[in-house]
């Protein structure tokens, strides 16, 4: 899997991961505002409390029920009572407690608990405590309004138009918020308690409204013998409206919490992130770095142990991601180490070259200068066959040195790619045959074994003949200098079905061991008899090799010591090959 792929299914499972975190999250949000809205609800209207959250506030101990504190305050907040008992009718604990023993109770006194006073009920099945037998509670509510209005009826002096309140009830009154109001047949009011924010007259109309619709928060006694109304009412200190703050207040919690939650959320992810992305990117970068500087080498850890491999060898896994990537940074490193060696090596063959090369020119340069010093001396006249010896011997040295300065600058117009090719089209046959020529009838190769095998039929190639005559002039020439006399040489040339050329130069010599055959490319490279200036430049087979190429071709060479080497040269031939003649 390449590196893009890896990157899509990465993101790919981590978005699918991030997803159904986000929702659980979304799940454990909406779940705590909804319990917070159910806790709201509870502190508000206990009855809305169901089996569990009872269960959890009620604990059973020999038998008889414990309140917990918050329960009772609960409890007495919204003027409740709250009875537990078994299927057989004993009751195992009350809250407030009942005026009424724990022995078993009868179904009408059960009915007269129930159904006593003027409030609502409703029952809860207790099943979750680890007793298995089943208890009920019972859930009395009571109607403060509406025993303030028979408590304050009792306490009027209706004769004086008198609220008569004693100070039990103003007590009671304060607790409960309420205020109170005593209105006469003309409708207004003759006495009061806390009703400051109260109408002070009262129409027919308004006083029908708050009896038959606002008995939530007000309710009327009309006394038929002086026709007063009293109205007790709930609205001072509005509790509904507090358990509404409550309730916001819950949500606003929960709403905190949960911001909290995400941000923690968002900065546990964020460095996540930027350890998974982030530390293998830079040490890449530093990777990159260090091969920019010259370090060849992997990023290492205080212990010079590599920060990317773990004990057993293998890539860690948070750099998994990026595997592509390290291998071909791995590759990289390998060949820039390698290029560098190479370098080194180059470098310090060429300082030998260099070297050799000044010492090659310094011998012929010497013997000119010798020879010249020696033809114009005025004490000694020369016949004229020395003279001849003396300017064949100098024209020599003088053609040495300009093919070592010649080889020189080919071999850097070559590496430099600034050589021109100017291609034609050649007879392959003919143009070797005229080489071979060339060879046979130089007078310093009479002992020379040269022998031809052309191709039967006519091969035509697209080659630049002046350096293609340098490839060929190289190859038979090292047969001839580094072999001894009578070797046999022979240059053979065929086709491969219809597309390639090859050209062959075998012999059957002293051959080259392996270490002159892995350098037998390198420029400055020179075999055997570097001493002696006769011998070449150390160029030439580099030259050949960067001269074929520039002919779209191959080189190769094996030799064996003491059995002689063989060549092979690989070109594209020229399509509808002929029958040579």
């Amino acid at each position: 899997m390449n590196i893009y792929r890896r990157f899509i299914v990465q993101f790919l499972f981590q978005i699918i991961i991030g997803f159904i975190l986000l929702l659980l999250l979304f799940i454990a949000i909406w779940g705590m505002i909804g319990f917070s809205i159910s806790s709201a609800d509870i502190e508000k209207d206990l009855s809305k409390g169901d089996s569990f959250y009872f269960s959890e506030a009620i604990s059973m101990k020999d038998g008889k029920a414990v309140f917990n504190d918050k329960l009772k305050q609960l409890v007495k907040n919204q003027d409740m009572e709250l009875i537990v008992f078994t299927k057989e009718g004993q009751i195992a604990g009350s809250y407030p407690a009942l005026e009424t023993d724990l022995s078993p109770i009868e179904q009408g006194e059960l009915a007269s608990l129930i159904l006593g006073g003027t409030g609502e009920h409703s029952f809860i099945d207790l099943v979750d405590w680890k007793d298995m037998d089943p208890y009920y509670l019972l859930i009395r509510k009571g109607n403060a309004l509406q025993d303030l209005l028979t408590q304050t009826q009792r306490l009027a002096e209706w004769d004086k138009q008198k609220l008569n309140l004693t100070d039990r009830a103003i007590d009671k009154l304060n607790k409960e918020h309420s205020w109170v109001q005593l209105i006469n047949p003309a409708g207004d009011v003759v006495d009061e308690f806390a009703a400051e924010a109260q109408p002070s007259h009262y129409s027919f109309e308004e006083l029908t409204f708050i009896s038959e619709h606002d008995k939530n928060t007000a309710s009327a006694y009309f006394h038929e013998e002086t026709g007063q109304t009293l109205i007790v009412g709930i609205g001072r200190n509005d509790p509904a409206a507090s358990t509404d703050e409550s309730f916001y207040k819950h949500i606003s919690q929960s709403f905190l919490i949960a911001f909290v939650i995400l941000f923690l959320l968002l900065l546990l992810g964020t460095f996540w992130y930027a350890r998974k992305f982030g530390i293998p990117l830079i040490t890449m970068m530093k990777w990159i770095k260090n091969l920019g500087d010259g370090i060849f080498e992997e990023p290492q850890d205080l212990h010079q142990q590599s920060v990317l491999m773990n004990k057993k060898g293998k890539l860690k896994k948070k750099y998994r991601l990026y595997k592509d990537f390290i291998l071909a940074l791995h590759q990289l490193t390998k060949t820039l180490k390698d290029n560098e060696s190479e370098r080194l090596k180059m470098t310090k063959t060429r300082e030998e070259w260099i070297s050799g090369i000044s010492h090659d020119l310094k011998t012929p340069l010497a013997s000119i200068a010798g020879y010249s010093q020696m033809l114009k001396s005025p004490n000694y006249s020369w016949s004229e066959q020395e003279t001849k010896d003396f300017g064949e011997i100098i024209t020599d040295k003088s053609a040495y040195m300009m093919e070592l300065l010649e080889d020189l600058t080919l071999t850097y117009r070559l590496r430099n790619q600034a050589l021109p090719i100017v291609k034609e089209e050649v007879d392959l046959n003919e143009f070797i045959r005229r080489t071979i020529i060339y060879f046979v009838n130089d007078p310093n190769n009479r002992d020379l074994n040269l022998i031809f095998n052309p191709s039967p039929k006519r091969i035509s190639a697209h080659i630049d003949p002046k350096w293609f005559q340098r490839i060929l002039d190289n190859l038979i020439q090292n047969a001839i200098k580094y072999n001894p006399a009578h070797t046999s040489i022979t240059v053979s040339v065929s086709l491969i079905e219809q597309h390639f050329i090859v050209i062959k130069v075998e012999d059957d010599g002293i051959g080259m061991d392996q270490e002159t055959l892995d350098k037998l490319f390198q420029r400055y490279y020179r075999g055997t008899n570097t001493s002696d200036t006769s011998m070449g430049t150390g160029l030439g087979m580099a030259i050949a090799k960067q001269l074929v190429q520039l002919h779209d071709g191959t080189i190769q060479v094996n030799s064996t010591p003491n059995k002689g080497t063989f060549i092979r040269i690989l070109i594209p031939a020229m399509e509808n090959a002929k029958e040579y003649k």
